[in-house]
């Protein structure tokens, strides 16, 4: 079953009398459980592929289908909803709220949703420990690591248990023993059912992916489409 099914999309901004291109009529489908990895140079559009497939921004013409829903017949508020409910986000820069532990940097989504449960916090403990930050709850951003803040960073993608996890240049930012540490959570997350969609520049962290599609002046330059066993070894 296809979760994500983009049809002929394109996206184009237009400036002060002339229009750039970003997208160029890209199809693109992943399955649910599939982990994908779209590479490619800075300005070939990933980041603005993810943020259609995230439901961030609207492309100019063709069709996005996620979970059986057609993404450009919903509203904002409908928009919003399933973003919270079946997207977690990675992003390189982190985002995370400064002065605010990492447990209730955690349970942020749950805040915006309107509809913290009772347990939100036993939860955000339960995906801390998850992966390996027990012991840093109550640490404040400036009191982590780069590493250990993309670790929160995955537990709060995670804490309203979403089907698709969107992942930018998640180890962009990242020394290559945190980067490596950071891929190994992907690894498992995928390995326990997850959708992950893995945007990056670097083709070592790309291996981990069963699938790999490059991306190149706004158009599918190629796609592995098959699966295949992630490479396990280093970044």
């Amino acid at each position: 079953m296809n979760l994500i099914e983009m049809n002929s999309i394109c996206k184009s901004y237009r400036n002060i009398g002339f229009e750039t291109q970003v997208l160029n009529n890209v199809t693109l489908h992943i399955g649910e459980g599939d982990y994908v990895s779209i590479i490619g140079p800075s300005g070939a559009g990933k980041s603005t592929l993810m943020a259609i497939m995230g439901c961030l921004a609207q492309p100019t013409s063709g069709e996005y289908i996620l979970d059986g829903e057609e993404v450009g017949k919903l509203n904002d508020r409908k928009l919003s909803r399933v973003r919270n409910e079946k997207i977690g986000f990675v992003f390189q820069a982190f985002h995370l709220l400064p002065g605010v532990t990492a447990l209730e940097n955690v349970t942020l989504p749950l805040v915006y949703a309107k509809q913290t449960p009772g347990n939100a916090k036993e939860r955000a403990r339960e995906l801390l420990a998850k992966v390996g930050l027990e012991h840093r709850l109550h640490h404040t951003p400036g009191q982590l690591s780069g590493g250990e803040q993309q670790r929160v960073t995955i537990a709060r993608s995670l804490i309203n248990d979403p089907r698709i996890i969107l992942a930018d240049e998640p180890t962009g930012n990242l020394d290559s023993k945190n980067g490596i540490e950071t891929m190994k959570t992907f690894d498992n997350l995928v390995k326990e059912g997850k959708t992950i969609v893995l945007i990056t520049h670097d083709s070592e962290v790309a291996q981990h992916a069963g699938r790999i599609i490059s991306i190149l002046d706004g158009q599918i330059d190629s796609d592995s489409g098959v699966h295949r066993e992630r490479n396990t070894l280093s970044l």
